[in-house]
């Protein structure tokens, strides 16, 4: 009886929230597709060599009619087409399934530069269903490739938000 309580609480224990839900004060404006790549340098640190983290380069989508809609880049940035740019900052962060998938990001936006367009008044990005992007252990980063660059392809998707109205 014990055993059966134990397994029925397991069973319907709440389910930890995705941390990089947006909250309920805004709405979705645009959800992309982004595929490109995590751009990264093997460097020296505290001893150890490691793939560190350059810059994200990718191309994002329109997913119903697969037309490039704008650039992701070092920042993070995000520019649309009509040169409208917002600039992130992580707020919330959690591990995708697959190790070697990205994490799924929450980014509080702000403008970059002085054009208005697409991405104007967009306050939070959130990147979820990545596709691999890891740096894959299996490609060694040691002294005889120190600084050496290493493009990891990846595919994510990207939805822009808004205040809700």
């Amino acid at each position: 009886m014990l055993l059966r309580l134990a397994l029925l609480a397991v069973l319907v224990a709440p389910q930890t929230a995705d941390p990089t839900l947006p909250p309920a004060n805004v709405r979705a404006r645009f959800t992309v597709e982004g595929i490109g790549v995590q751009v990264y340098r093997c460097v020296q640190q505290d001893g150890a060599f490691i793939w560190e983290f350059q810059e994200p380069a990718a191309t994002l989508f329109d997913p119903a009619n697969h037309q490039q809609v704008g650039m992701h880049a070092a920042g993070p940035t995000w520019t649309w087409a009509d040169g409208s740019a917002i600039m992130g900052k992580v707020v919330q962060k959690t591990p995708s399934s697959d190790p070697m998938n990205l994490p799924w990001l929450l980014l509080q936006a702000s403008p970059s530069g002085e054009t208005t367009g697409a991405l104007t008044g967009v306050t939070l990005v959130r990147r979820s269903n990545t596709a691999a992007g890891v740096a894959p252990a299996s490609t060694v980063c040691d002294a005889q490739n120190l600084n050496v660059v290493l493009k990891v392809p990846y595919q994510a998707t990207y939805t822009f938000y808004e205040p809700a109205k």
